[in-house]
């Protein structure tokens, strides 16, 4: 199975999902750090958290599957939501909490 194929499987097998630096216990950037954080004060939990660091191969496919440069980056049932700023300005106008509203992840 190619890294694509897992990423596309990872995302569309699971709610929410969000590839960052470390995880959401020990984030390795302040990026990947405040998109966890965000999660947490919408309310999602059990969320997917792919820590790219451990693996150079699904680091470099995730920005070539989004065509996004940048890590982190969310998904919501199989969508590329966005990365940190994304999800920044989204949580600050309420649509980051409508769009996770009621998804049990």
């Amino acid at each position: 199975m190619s890294v694509q194929d897992k990423i596309r499987e990872t995302v569309t097998q699971n709610p929410v999902v969000l590839f960052m630096k470390g995880t959401p216990t020990f984030p390795q950037c302040g990026f990947s750090s405040a998109a966890a954080q965000m999660l947490k004060q919408c309310g999602v939990k059990g969320y997917v958290a792919v820590n790219v660091l451990a693996d150079d191969e699904v680091r470099q496919g995730i920005k070539e599957y989004a065509n996004w440069p940048t890590i982190p980056q969310l998904y919501v049932k199989g969508e590329f939501v966005g990365g940190s700023d994304i999800m920044k300005e989204m949580f600050q106008s309420g649509e980051l909490q409508k769009l996770l509203d009621g998804i049990s992840a």
